[in-house]
């Protein structure tokens, strides 16, 4: 079985914006890398409202989901996701971290041989629950 990547909300926006700094970049993993890529419905829901404020179009990122691209993995169905949820941002308060990033976390918790594709520093910063280091793919 591939590694599975969860995808965050900066490449989502990169691959959509043209004008984006890392829109190349994130072309040119979204290429490569197997779909479906895993995300969640607070990155969605982040970069349709970076897109819109850019003046791109808002649907964009449910697009992918449509076409297969992405695929959108609940991670507050549950009581203990929700603890867990809750608990990672009450942790990393200090970063902050964000709903969307630490359902990301979550995801990967919950998945074997995960990585997150990202552009955001603080994955460097987050840890799984069992204090294991998150492996990111981020620009060189």
């Amino acid at each position: 079985m591939p590694p599975t990547v969860v995808v965050d909300t900066g490449p989502i926006v990169a691959l959509l914006d043209a004008d984006e700094t890392h829109h190349e970049w994130a072309r040119d993993q979204f290429r490569v890398l197997a779909a479906p890529l895993l995300t969640c419905e607070a990155v969605l829901s982040e970069a349709s409202f970076l897109l819109a404020r850019a003046g791109e179009d808002p649907s964009l990122p449910v697009t992918l989901v449509e076409r297969g691209v992405l695929k959108v993995t609940r991670t507050l169905s549950s009581p203990e996701d929700v603890l867990a949820v809750a608990r990672m941002i009450r942790r990393y308060r200090n970063v902050p971290m964000s709903l969307a990033d630490a359902c990301l976390v979550r995801i990967v918790e919950r998945s074997d041989q995960t990585s997150v594709l990202t552009l955001d520093s603080d994955f460097q910063v987050y840890r799984q629950g069992n204090r294991r280091v998150i492996p990111v793919l981020t620009p060189s």
